[in-house]
């Protein structure tokens, strides 16, 4: 984890806490809110997460009102 950015780091940490039992589904403000980043902050790294996170598997999974995230772990 070298090469991430501190917010890269704190949204790897509680993606890979929040599915150690299992796959779940996020929105960024989800995220957001528990770290204390904006939506927009989360949002933005969320697609550079999927390709270079090796602790979690991120996929880009729906799209209503704002994009759902597929995370489970790796």
């Amino acid at each position: 984890m070298a090469d991430y950015t501190e917010e890269e780091r704190e949204i790897v940490n509680y993606l890979r806490e929040s599915v150690a039992t299992g796959e779940r589904y996020f929105r960024a403000k989800t995220i957001a809110d528990a770290i204390g980043l904006t939506a927009k902050q989360v949002g933005v790294r969320l697609p550079r997460l999927a390709e270079k996170s090796e602790d979690v598997d991120i996929e880009k999974w729906g799209r209503s009102r704002s994009t759902t995230w597929k995370v489970e772990p790796q």
